[in-house]
């Protein structure tokens, strides 16, 4: 978890996340989408490579490169794992406020 945080804590290599959700793609498109040059865009696909976010598909001599959907679905577990602590708190600020509204209409 923590490699594929660290790895999308780079502008740069989310903004290629968000153009390959879109379709998988070669690194001379992602280059233009992105207006960076080639190898720099090639350094970031090498780390999100590394961390297993995308995949290589070789199609003749270009190199393809799609999402994986695994780390994603482990971002969410991550995440949803906090949600209920998250949802908990809202309920009792909730509760709170509620407490404090039925106090003050009780006051007049």
């Amino acid at each position: 978890m923590e490699k594929i945080l660290s790895a999308l804590a780079e502008p740069n290599r989310v903004r290629i996340v968000q153009i390959l959700k879109e379709e998988p793609l070669a690194v001379g498109e992602i280059a233009d989408k992105l207006q960076l040059r080639q190898p720099q865009v090639s350094k970031h696909l090498k780390v999100l490579h590394d961390v297993g976010i995308v995949e290589v598909i070789p199609r003749a001599n270009r190199r393809i490169y799609k999402l994986k959907p695994e780390p994603f679905k482990e971002l969410d577990a991550w995440i949803d794992s906090f949600r209920s602590i998250w949802e908990d708190r809202l309920d009792r600020l909730d509760d709170y406020l509620h407490e404090l509204q039925t106090e003050e209409a009780n006051e007049e």
